[in-house]
């Protein structure tokens, strides 16, 4: 079109039209080693514009980001190698006859817990041919929800409740259907296995999903919605059974945020993009102020840390371990839709998020698609000393660690040994060692046996009577 006005313009000739259009277009296919920073540019200009707004400004400006590009650059090769893996087990699963979907997309957030400072930020695989920014996209965060629930039943030692639920107490996992209403819920867990009675330690380590809905019920599923919204999460989600598995959509800008809580002693830092804003003249007309308020107290959080670490050292999220990253640090799998992580070291935290455009299922879990982008990215964070210098988390004042029994709560002694380490906020831990117990065979009605652990007390009255 341009050609064809400068030839009806006389700027050029028909000659030079003719030889203009037969030539190659010769688009440069572009170089810029960090264009996908350009995912976090276009939210940083969007949020800069919306600072200025109440300043008037006849000149140029300049505008500070948070970003931090040595971790832009971890980012986006995290995100490049981890991808190629889930590319290859959707390859694999075509192989098999399986629905792989069209091309998985990827988003990723790193922040700075302490400040709210976004260090890095990648909205998908490829800028150029996608600009549509992932981090900003709502999807069900399915079990990176779960601490939300477990800290809603960790507020009832503080806040009242009946009962008082700490790391110790225990749920049954078992098949159930829940009313709600007039409709009922029936969830199942992963690959459709049951464990009996289980901590909340335990539930929460292992991604229970029957476990953690009779959890949300206990404490009560208003309670977990306000846990959600003082979190910083959004008003759509709903008091129902669902809320306990992440059934309401949350964008990763949104679980990222309020992580915070967890990662900074209870105190929600809402993200933020820009550092400084200044005039021509290098007046500041903006300066970052970290946005905080208190969500949690502090031992709730502290302790929903401790049963977070536990996911990494036994759970779901032990493929962190396996991989190398050995700094202190706490987390959570998420699988729904779509595969998440969430985790976060005292210096750095940040949450990935793979899945399909479309809105189909990946029918990958979160520990197999996003657990090795985030553990990639936070490896080589820490290759810097502002965040490989991470720290154990410090106990406030007002919490307990304790070792219990898994089998009755009670607090491990001689006839229970094999205890399990936990913290516990002061006044709600095991009083009461556990009792000498007795194992026998019992007869089942089909002819075989089973094996039923009493305390040696009960056996004793039973002999008794």
């Amino acid at each position: 079109m341009v050609l064809a006005l400068m030839r009806e313009n006389k700027y050029i000739t028909r000659a030079e039209y003719d030889s203009a259009v037969a030539a190659p277009l010769g688009l440069h296919p572009g170089a810029s080693e960090l264009s996908e920073s350009q995912y976090f540019l276009d939210i940083a200009s969007e949020r800069a514009s919306k600072k200025l707004e109440d300043h008037q400004s006849s000149g140029s400006v300049e505008v500070y980001t948070t970003i931090d590009l040595r971790l832009q650059r971890a980012a986006e090769q995290a995100i490049a190698d981890g991808m190629q893996l889930v590319d290859k087990e959707l390859a694999a699963r075509r192989k098999r006859g399986k629905p792989a979907g069209p091309r998985p997309q990827v988003a990723l957030i790193a922040i700075d817990p302490r400040t709210g400072e976004v260090k890095a930020l990648c909205g998908g695989r490829d800028y150029a041919s996608s600009q549509l920014d992932r981090v900003l996209s709502k999807r069900p965060p399915g079990s990176v929800f779960k601490p939300f629930v477990y800290t809603a039943a960790l507020n009832t030692a503080i806040a009242g409740g009946d009962p008082v639920l700490t790391p110790a107490s225990s749920v049954d996992d078992s098949p159930t259907t829940f009313e709600y209403g007039n409709q009922t819920y029936s969830p199942s867990n992963f690959n459709h296995q049951f464990m009996g009675r289980v901590t909340l330690r335990y539930a929460l380590a292992h991604s229970l999903n029957v476990a953690t809905v009779k959890v949300g019920e206990i404490a009560g599923f208003d309670k977990v919605v306000a846990v959600a919204h003082q979190a910083g999460l959004n008003d759509d989600i709903q008091p129902t059974p669902a809320v306990a598995l992440g059934a309401y959509q949350v964008s990763p800008l949104e679980i990222a945020g309020a992580y915070t809580m967890f990662a900074n002693n209870g105190v929600r830092v809402q993200p933020a993009f820009i550092s400084t804003i200044r005039d021509q003249s290098g007046t500041d007309l903006y300066e970052h102020q970290p946005e905080m308020r208190r969500a949690l107290d502090p031992r709730v959080a502290f302790v929903m840390v401790d049963m977070l670490q536990e996911v990494m050292r036994s759970g779901t999220a032990a493929g962190v371990r396996a991989r190398g990253f050995k700094l202190p640090a706490a987390g959570k799998t998420g699988t729904s839709h779509d595969g998440w992580f969430a985790g976060f070291t005292s210096q750095l935290l940040c949450v990935v998020w793979v899945g399909f455009d479309d809105y189909s299922e990946l029918g990958l879990e979160g520990a197999h698609s996003a657990l090795p982008i985030w553990t990639e990215f936070m490896m080589g964070a820490a290759r810097y000393m502002q965040y490989g210098d991470a720290k154990p988390f410090p106990p406030p004042p007002g919490v307990v660690r304790v070792a219990f029994d898994p089998d009755t709560g009670d607090l491990a002694g001689p006839f229970c040994p094999e205890g399990v380490p936990s913290y516990f906020i002061d006044g709600t831990q095991p009083k009461a060692e556990c009792a000498p117990q007795e194992i026998e065979l019992a007869p089942t009605a089909d002819g075989g046996f089973v094996q039923r652990v009493m305390p040696v007390a009960q056996r004793l009255g039973d002999i008794a009577r």
